[in-house]
């Protein structure tokens, strides 16, 4: 569906975007993780065929975004982290203006219109003036916008910024719907945890490059061969921790503050390793209440893989 190669953007010695290649398959959510100045607004304006790139190029459904840029834009629905919106229409009016400049007839938009306001929960602001909407509404809106021609790929700059608490959880849930009907979505936030909930598979970029791609699993497998291993025991602490303390893939290991029959170590073994020494355990004797890997959020993730640099 989306196909980035070489994808390289310079301004003057300053190089924006620096030899981008990534493939996005069809009904996949993709989040584009990194710090400001990476590089991620750049890569969705190209997408977006608002900018040229100065090397490289990036073909949606097999058109490509410098040669065809018409064809494009009828494939993508494009939501910028900046948008401005026409204060003297209601938010029905909005999108009646951008589903006649996408040239659907007004039967087709009288019985459109409505489906998407409900979708994005703003059927009872379908008569409100837009300048009077909520920053949160407004945003709902623009994606609505960014739906009136039935994109099969949106392009999402940070639709979440700004918004608070439960705006967030109410784009989140919308994005969620998009994504069960099939839509390929690209987007990028920095509300970590949520792309991490909605996203198929991350990239990572830095200074331009892209660093690591994958899912968060995978992206995280790949950087850390140490996992952390949580085990809570019935009794007999001292003989469970002497246990594991003697496999050598096993390091580090310390006492839980917070639960007295409870300990943690670094584990550098694989899957089938770790269910082999659950095992051994228990034959060995060690009453294991719980045996669990230790989660890894994403922003440990995205501190581990970035330098910090902007």
């Amino acid at each position: 569906m989306i196909e980035i190669l070489n994808l390289t953007k310079k301004y003057g010695s300053f190089t924006a975007l620096d030899n981008l290649n990534l493939n996005i398959e069809k009904g996949t959510v993709f989040g584009f993780v990194g710090p400001n100045g990476a590089g991620k607004s750049t890569t969705f304006s190209i997408l977006a065929t608002l900018l040229a790139p100065t090397e490289g190029t990036a073909y949606i459904n097999g058109f490509d975004v410098t040669r065809d840029p018409k064809k494009v834009r009828r494939h993508i629905g494009y939501m910028p982290d900046f948008f401005g919106v026409y204060d003297q229409l209601k938010a029905s009016e909005y999108l009646d203006f951008y589903g006649a400049s996408y040239g659907l007839g007004p039967a087709e938009r009288s019985a459109l219109i409505p489906q998407l306001l409900e979708l994005v929960n703003l059927s009872h602001k379908k008569d409100s003036y837009v300048d009077v909407l909520s920053r949160g509404m407004k945003q709902r809106l623009c994606l609505a916008r960014c739906l009136i021609h039935d994109p099969e790929v949106l392009i999402l700059d940070e639709p979440a910024s700004g918004l608070d608490p439960r705006a967030r959880i109410e784009m989140r849930d919308i994005l969620k719907e998009l994504k069960a009907m099939g839509k390929t979505i690209v987007i990028s936030s920095h509300i970590l945890p949520e792309l991490a909930e909605m996203c198929d598979e991350l990239g990572v970029i830095e200074n331009g490059q892209l660093v690591a791609t994958g899912t968060v699993s995978a992206i995280h497998q790949k950087l850390k061969a140490n996992k952390v291993l949580n085990v809570t025991v019935l009794d007999g602490l001292e003989k469970a921790i002497g246990f594991f303390e003697d496999d050598p893939k096993v390091t580090a290991v310390q006492l839980d503050e917070k639960e007295e029959r409870a300990f943690h170590f670094a584990y550098n073994g694989t899957e089938r390793e770790q269910t082999e020494l659950l095992e051994k355990a228990i034959h060995n004797g060690i009453h294991v209440l719980n045996f669990s890997e230790e989660k890894t959020d994403l922003e440990d993730i995205f501190l581990e893989i970035t330098k910090g640099d902007e």
